[in-house]
């Protein structure tokens, strides 16, 4: 059956208004990108009480696909569908309310993860197990790489990719490299090379203790150290654990493309010479909780709510890229074009996440300062002075990539809330 006679089909099976079959229909119009229709056929199903349309018809609500934004709304359906008895909605309620703004962040955040794990929902496994992937105590260690076998038994390919780290190197357990190798040369069948080399030297202190699911741990405050105060650069070291890294690194590489850069005149973006690199810009709707979580950690790190930030872009560097001296905050056209009411990027968070063989380094040309390239090192500058206007002096470089690639994460914080949940 071609793809226009199984639609028909499954139009003449949702035709009586039974709920499944129009969630079935519903869900082969949102891959068709039809999302109007999908979106009030999702709605109908959620209404007559159907769990999987409530989570969609949320979902919709959450993302604005098909419809405005509407995260308030969102929650309910979802609250809905988790009285039900729900795991899936239970995941992402969590989701929503590490944001703290739509939901609150409290205790249930934890309760939730926990109770989509014991589904054997993919994307909890990998956030659950990322999460006890921070903790120094074997347990955990060992935890984390179960957490990761059970994705993988499941089909979710980062998590995969993740394990091979894990067996490889005896994290968690005694080294596998057989299985290791196995399981690579699976990823490799359909396309997936290996991660490059991470090793974060520390584990950095957890709040929560030993086998204990604490979400929250990623606001946990950090040190920053001052380098310099014209422009004002602050650093900290082991801010991303090696998972967390190959995590980013792991979700952005199927997405890379050409970077580009913001034309003053127009607002627009576009490829230019003085930015060779390429990166994968993480729309809400790509974002899972173990994502999410990552970035909560690093807005905390750099003293800004989540909500103020952009979309997470994880950056690949090879030999002879660069980001030739730039400033980040956006020129008035852009800001028209992009959330006005958040303002400007008042901050920016960069964390590297491999080592780099040579060159690489961040340059403050104002500051004479150069940051050296470390997995977890995260660097934090200010864009704008205290009044709110454009500091000049934030001028900064990605410099050559000499040897090897240099991955690097990077949030832009802006003045007032940008996200809505």
């Amino acid at each position: 059956m071609n793809e226009d006679a199984a639609l028909l089909d499954l139009r003449r099976r949702a035709h009586d208004g039974a709920p499944q079959a129009l969630y079935q229909l519903a869900s082969a119009l949102v891959a068709r990108h039809e999302l109007d229709e999908a979106f009030t056929l999702h709605r109908r199903a959620a209404e007559a009480g159907l769990a999987n349309a409530q989570i969609e018809y949320a979902r919709m609500l959450m993302y604005g696909v098909g419809c405005d934004a509407e995260p308030v709304r969102a929650a309910e359906w979802l609250l809905r569908a988790e009285s039900a008895g729900s795991p899936i909605a239970s995941y992402f309620l969590a989701l929503m309310s590490l944001g703290g703004r739509t939901l609150p962040r409290d205790g249930r955040i934890n309760e939730r993860v926990l109770r989509a794990v014991r589904a054997d929902y993919p994307p909890a496994l990998r956030a659950a197990a990322v999460h006890f992937g921070r903790k120094a105590d074997p347990a955990d260690q060992l935890r984390c790489l179960q957490l990761l076998e059970r994705g993988a038994g499941l089909g979710d390919v980062v998590a995969a990719r993740l394990l091979v780290e894990r067996m490889r190197r005896g994290e968690g357990d005694t080294p596998q490299p057989e299985a290791a190798a196995d399981l690579r040369a699976q990823l490799q069948a359909i396309g997936i090379g290996p991660l490059p080399e991470i090793v974060v030297p520390d584990y950095a202190p957890n709040a929560s203790a030993p086998g204990v699911l604490s979400m929250e741990d990623v606001l946990q405050p950090v040190a920053l150290t001052a380098q310099s105060a014209r422009p004002n650069v602050a650093t900290v070291d082991g801010l991303l654990s090696a998972e967390e890294c190959r995590l980013l690194i792991a979700n952005a590489q199927t997405h890379l493309q050409r970077s580009r850069t913001v034309d003053p005149e127009t607002g627009l973006p576009f490829e230019q010479e003085i930015r060779t690199s390429s990166d994968a810009a993480f729309d809400a709707i790509l974002e899972d909780l173990a994502l999410r979580c990552v970035q909560l950690r690093m807005a905390s790190a750099a003293g800004l709510p989540l909500d103020h930030a952009e979309h997470l872009v994880v950056l690949r560097y090879e030999p002879g890229q660069e980001y030739r001296p730039h400033r980040d905050y956006r020129p008035p056209s852009s800001i028209e074009r992009d959330r006005p009411d958040a303002g400007n990027r008042l901050r920016t968070i960069c964390v590297y996440l491999n080592t780099v063989e040579a060159g690489g380094q961040t340059e403050f040309p104002v500051a004479g300062l150069k940051v050296e390239p470390r997995p977890g090192r995260a660097v934090v500058f200010e864009n704008l002075h205290a009044d709110g206007t454009p500091d000049p002096d934030s001028l900064h470089a990605g410099l050559p990539v000499e040897r090897g690639e240099k991955w690097l994460a990077t949030l832009w914080l802006r003045q007032a809330p940008y996200r809505r949940f």
